[in-house]
C-alpha cells in the first residue's frame, strides 16, 4: 500500500494538483500538511468526488493537517499533540488505517533561531518524542509522516548547500539532535533505509530559481516503528509533481508497505 506525505502549501490554492495526484497515483493513504484553512473551509466534497474521504484538523490561514483514505474515512484517534493543552497550532492528527497507526505531522519551522519560535519548535519536538514513545509501547505498526522541518545532515544527499542553510532553524544542531532522539527510540527513517545514498530532496523554494537549479533539501520524512519497518517494500519522492504548474514547493514523498 502506498502511503504519501504531501505538504500542499495551501489546499485551496493546490486543490487541482491534489486531485490530479489522487487520480494518477491512487494512494492508499495521504497525509497532508499546511492546509491553511479552517475546518469548515476544508474542500471535503471535492475530495469525495475524487473517491477519497478525510479526517482533518484545520486552522485559518496557517498550519493544518489531514489524512485522506479511499472510500471510507480513517478512524480518528487524536487531533493535536498531547503535552500542552494551551497549544492552538493545528500540527498533528493521528488515525487508524487498517491495522496501521498513521500520523500526519507539520512540525514548527522555528525561524528565526534564538527567538521564541525556535524554542517552541524544540519544545514541540520533545512533546512528539514523548508521544512517540507511547505509540511504540502499543507494539503496532506506526507511521509518523509529514513535513518535519529538519534537514537531518549537512551531507549533499540531504541538502544542496550546507553553507546556505547554516543559520536556518531547519539545520541547527539542536533541531537535528531532537530528531535523532525520536529516531533512536526505535524508528526507521524509511527513505534512507531504502536509499542509503543519493539526493532525496523533497522541498525546493520558490525563490532564486531553486527548482531549476535543483537547490533542494530533505525535510519530509517517514519514521516507522519496527512493526511497520518490517513491511517496508519501497520509498521515494514523486519529484516531477514539483515541476507542474502552480505546484507546492514540496514534492509528494511516499512509502510502500506490504499488506
Amino acid at each position: 500500500m502506498k502511503i504519501v506525505s504531501y505538504n500542499l502549501n495551501g489546499i485551496r490554492a493546490r486543490l487541482p494538483r491534489l486531485i490530479e495526484y489522487l487520480d494518477e497515483q491512487k494512494p492508499a493513504a495521504v497525509c497532508l500538511q499546511e492546509l491553511k484553512c479552517q475546518d469548515d473551509a476544508f474542500p471535503i466534497e471535492d475530495i469525495r468526488a475524487a473517491g477519497y474521504e478525510a479526517v482533518w484538523h484545520g486552522q485559518k490561514g496557517f498550519n493544518g493537517v489531514a489524512i485522506l483514505t479511499p472510500k471510507a474515512p480513517a478512524t480518528l484517534r487524536r487531533m493535536g499533540l498531547p503535552g500542552d493543552p494551551d497549544d492552538t497550532h493545528s500540527r498533528y492528527i493521528e488515525a487508524e488505517v487498517g491495522d496501521l497507526v498513521i500520523a500526519s505531522i507539520y512540525l514548527p519551522n522555528g525561524n528565526p533561531v534564538g527567538t521564541e519560535k525556535f524554542a517552541y519548535k524544540l519544545a514541540w519536538m520533545d512533546r512528539l518524542r514523548a508521544h512517540a514513545l507511547e505509540l511504540l509501547a502499543e507494539e503496532k505498526p506506526v507511521v509518523l509522516a509529514g513535513d518535519w522541518n529538519v534537514i537531518p545532515t549537512d551531507d549533499p544527499d540531504d541538502v544542496y548547500s550546507a553553507r546556505a542553510m547554516a543559520t536556518d532553524a531547519l539545520a541547527q544542531p539542536e533541531s537535528r539532535a531532537a530528531l535523532r532522539r525520536i529516531v533512536n527510540l526505535g524508528f526507521t527513517d524509511a527513505l534512507r533505509a531504502r536509499y542509503p545514498k543519493g539526493a532525496l530532496y523533497t522541498f525546493w523554494d520558490y525563490t532564486a530559481g531553486a527548482w531549476q537549479r535543483d537547490a533542494g533539501f530533505r525535510i519530509d520524512h517517514f519514521l516507522l516503528s519496527p512493526q511497520a519497518a518490517d513491511r517496508l517494500a519501497d520509498a521515494g519522492v514523486d519529484k516531477e509533481y514539483r515541476g507542474r504548474e502552480k505546484a507546492s514547493d514540496h514534492a509528494p514523498t511516499w512509502i510502500d508497505l506490504t499488506d
